[in-house]
């Protein structure tokens, strides 16, 4: 039975889990309360890539705070694991310490780290999953994506108007969303493994995609979709790889063809790492599946920042392959029927086509507002 203080500690843990977004990836944003009659006795979260776990730092926030554990009730964003890894088990320590009951929101789906609540079931200590915060549920939902398909977590961001428009006819984009905005978008990028956009996108307008003006908590690698190869030698992108690492995704085909030796050395010369990959099946460009399992294979990518134009996002919702869209809308309405949209190359003849989001969060940022939306099945 789900309990007013399922849903409150619940919640608590994930908001002090989310402290960490950018600093435990690839492995989950854990966050852990510990409570007893209603009042909170110790608060912890997973706060560094092999650092201690969310349950652990818990009890020793607790221990600081002059309080005895035993008999209490822990809150967890995650079913704390059953085996050694970088860290010894969670479910050792909440045994050894008296916790009397566990409450976590989601399945460790790991191979090796999962089966901690039929542990402490063994050892006396009852042990339940709730979904009472969808907010607890929610941020284990990449790392569950990554063990579960091999395919990394995909943010599509972008601005638009009230009317759904991210530019003018003429391309004008700049700046649809106000500065509030932009700072935490520039946050964003300097939390994820890698800034994934088109050809199009570098061809019109030469961006850096890098973090400004914000604290870099990871440097993310720039991902160019390029399936000919086509980014001119003096894309800003090029002139910064040997600073920022740089890979650009082309037909796996024509990477290794002898007409195209000279640009792929020039381009590596450069510091571009050329990432060859299958074209897609309905041969229109590369197949961007494939391409998000490489980099996650190959180059530790485990989330991946969209910022690109409406043909490249119109593919990745077309085969469902984006997770999270971070959405920007701001206070202003073209009404011009010619202006861009966010995402094109669909067909949709009726509603029942059309991708559908459930709505994550709200936030009101400078004017403008942020909406967070996440796909059906995550």
């Amino acid at each position: 039975m789900i309990t007013e203080h399922d849903t409150r500690f619940l919640d608590l843990a994930a908001r002090h889990a989310l402290r960490a977004f950018g600093r435990v990836e690839p492995n989950p944003l854990v966050g852990a309360a510990i409570v007893r009659d209603g009042r909170l006795i110790g608060l912890g979260h997973h706060r560094r890539f092999g650092g201690a776990h969310a349950e652990r730092d818990a009890l020793e926030d607790a221990a600081r705070r002059g309080e005895d554990v035993r008999g209490a009730t822990m809150y967890t964003t995650l079913e704390p694991c059953a085996s050694p890894g970088k860290q010894p088990p969670c479910t050792e320590a909440i045994l050894k310490s008296g916790i009397a009951r566990v409450v976590f929101a989601r399945q460790d789906p790991h191979p090796s780290k999962g089966g901690g609540a039929a542990w402490l079931r063994e050892g006396g200590v009852p042990c339940d999953q709730s979904n009472a915060s969808a907010l607890a549920t929610g941020i284990s939902a990449p790392f569950v994506k990554r063990t579960v398909t091999g395919l990394p977590w995909v943010i599509a961001k972008w601005a638009q108007t009230i009317d759904g428009r991210v530019a003018t006819r003429t391309g004008e984009s700049k700046w649809i969303s106000g500065d509030v905005a932009r700072r935490r978008v520039h946050r964003l990028r300097s939390r994820v493994d890698a800034v994934l956009t088109g050809i199009g996108t570098v061809i019109a307008d030469d961006p850096m995609l890098t973090p400004r003006g914000v604290p870099i908590i990871r440097t993310a690698a720039r991902v160019v979709a390029d399936t000919d190869l086509d980014i001119p030698p003096d894309a800003a992108m090029v002139k910064t790889a040997h600073e920022v690492p740089t890979l650009v995704a082309c037909d796996g085909e024509l990477a290794g063809s002898a007409i195209m030796a000279r640009r792929r050395a020039d381009l590596e010369r450069s510091g571009v790492k050329v990432v060859p990959v299958l074209p897609a099946d309905n041969g229109r460009g590369i197949d961007l599946r494939e391409l998000l399992k490489t980099l996650l294979e190959e180059h530790d990518i485990a989330t991946v920042l969209v910022e690109a134009g409406p043909g490249l996002l119109g593919t990745l919702f077309e085969q469902d392959l984006v997770d999270e869209a971070v959405v920007y809308i701001a206070p202003m309405l073209l009404g011009d029927e010619l202006a861009k949209s966010a995402a094109v190359g669909r067909i949709a003849e009726s509603l029942t086509s059309a991708k559908r989001l459930n709505l994550w969060r709200v936030k009101s940022v400078g004017g403008d507002v942020e909406l967070v939306y996440r796909a059906p099945r995550v």
